[in-house]
Formats: C-alpha cells, sequence, structure tokens
C-alpha cells in the first residue's frame, strides 16, 4: 500500500526525502524535551508538558515503525515481522522509553519508581537518528573481533599489575598511617584508572618499587589506549569512505531514472505527434 510506503521512507532517517529530514529534526526535538527533566532535580510543570509531548511522539514513532515492520526486517511482505519486531533491541528501548508516560497518565502506575530510570533509556534512540554515533557503532560492530582482543589484552594486564601492586606495596601510609591498598578490588581499580592514564589519586603506591610499576603501567597505558582509537579511526573513516560511495551511487541511479523516465515521455510525445490524422 501506498500510504506505508511514505511512512516507511519518512521514517527512514537515511532517507534524503524532505519530509524525512523535517521527521528526523522533530525526533531529535523530542528526545531533549523528554531527558531535559533528567537534568534538574526539581520538579517544574513545564517538564510535565515536556514529557507528555514527547511521549505522544515516541507513541506514533513505534506505532509507524511497527506498522512498516515488514518492509524492515528480512521478513519482506511478511507477517512474521510484525511479531517479531518488538522484540528487536531499538524496539525494545523505544517501548521502555514510553512506559514513563503512563506514570503521567496515572502515579499509581507501578513504573513510577523506575520513571527516571527509563527516561534515561530515551538517550539511545539519539543512535537512529545521530549519523557519527550510528556509524561509530557500525564500526564497533565490523571490528569487534579486533577491539575484544585488545580488551582482553587489557584486563589481564590490569589483573597482572594489580596482583603485583597488591603483594608488594607495603600496607600501610608511614606518613599517614592509612591502609594504601585494603582489598584486592582497590588494587585493581588503581591499575585500571593507571593504565586508562586517569589516575584520581585516592589510591597511590608509596614505595619505590609501588612507583617503578605505576610508571610501566602508566607507559603501557599510553600504548593500550592508542591501539582502539587507531582501529577506531581507521574504521570510521573507511564507513565513511563506503556510505559516501554508495550515496554517490544511489544519487546517480535516481538520476539515471529519472533522465529514463523524461526520455519515455519525450518518445510517447513524438510518437503521439507523427501518428496520422483519421479520415474526415
Amino acid at each position: 500500500m501506498d500510504w506505508r510506503k511514505t511512512i516507511r521512507e519518512i521514517t527512514n532517517p537515511k532517507s534524503d526525502h524532505l519530509y524525512s529530514r523535517i521527521y528526523e529534526y522533530v525526533m531529535l526535538i523530542a528526545i531533549v524535551m523528554g531527558i531535559m527533566p533528567l537534568m534538574f532535580k526539581t520538579h517544574h510543570k513545564l517538564f510535565l508538558y515536556f514529557d507528555l509531548i514527547s511521549g505522544i511522539c515516541f507513541i506514533i514513532d513505534y506505532l509507524m515503525r511497527w506498522v512498516t515492520a515488514d518492509m524492515r526486517l528480512k521478513f519482506h511482505n511478511d507477517w512474521k515481522a510484525f511479531i517479531i519486531y518488538p522484540f528487536t533491541p531499538m524496539a525494545i528501548i523505544d517501548l521502555l522509553s514510553i512506559l514513563p508516560v503512563f506514570n503521567l497518565i496515572s502515579p499509581t502506575f507501578k513504573v513510577a519508581r523506575m520513571s527516571r530510570l527509563l527516561r534515561i533509556l530515551r538517550v539511545f534512540k539519539v543512535i537512529r537518528y545521530y549519523e557519527p554515533l550510528e556509524v561509530v557503532l557500525t564500526v564497533m560492530k565490523k571490528q569487534r573481533r579486533i577491539l575484544y582482543t585488545v580488551f582482553t589484552l587489557s584486563l589481564f594486564y590490569v589483573f597482572i599489575t594489580a596482583l603485583i601492586m597488591y603483594n608488594v606495596e607495603e600496607e600501610i601510609n608511614p606518613v599517614t598511617g592509612d591502609v594504601l591498598f585494603p582489598d584486592f578490588f582497590s588494587a585493581f581499580y588503581w591499575a585500571a584508572c593507571t593504565l586508562t592514564t586517569v589516575g584520581y589519586g585516592d589510591f597511590y603506591p608509596v614505595s619505590h618499587i609501588g612507583r617503578v610499576i605505576s610508571i610501566i603501567s602508566a607507559m603501557v597505558g599510553i600504548a593500550f589506549i592508542a591501539l582502539p582509537s587507531g582501529i577506531m579511526t581507521a574504521g570510521y573513516i573507511e564507513e565513511m569512505r563506503i556510505r559516501k560511495e554508495k550515496h554517490e551511487q544511489e544519487k546517480e541511479k535516481r538520476k539515471r531514472k529519472k533522465e529514463e523516465k523524461k526520455r519515455r515521455q519525450a518518445a510517447n510525445t513524438r510518437q503521439s505527434n507523427e501518428e496520422p490524422l483519421p479520415p474526415r
């Protein structure tokens, strides 16, 4: 049906359709309105209207995507798509972000205690409409094996460094008399902060051997941080190149279709002009 195709085109954030761009901006504004109350501890009456307006936008968006589920999923023109769609990750986020609206309708609704937490999920809706973030997630998905390897190496190094520090460093700070690392988790926390070169300073070694371990851990941390950064940068550039080429191909394809349509119209016009007039 034509109306379903139109809805599919409008709700597709990758479309160049004018109404799709307008819809994208409207949904971004609705997301901002939905998460704005989380930035304040006090409750203003204006926030109730923000929640209501954004909630209505989210409900409409959810229904529009559900009625076109067969055009989005691999089950093209199949009734199974309408059953599977509510269980897809983004559809679950959409549904959970709608639930706080029922707290406005009825304060006794069971989800009232989780209302603020569920509103946080609305932030994830930005993924659908903010292309750079969506590109980053796509790159992470493509490079997941390499990133997983770097993550496991980092975790292993943090564990080994924490284990060494926990057993080598002095138990009591000779200056303050406080316990340096009361448990292994504190040492693990220190190792993670040192590896990432954050260094909050709430846990730190005082002995010479402990400081040497800190220096080595910080230097190795620079290398570990650089690995995923280089992988993500290279993957991001490659993904943008692929998308640009795909966009150019689609643009050229639409251009050829328009030219072909014009040629057909011109041919039909010439054919109609060349037809002999019927005898009087």
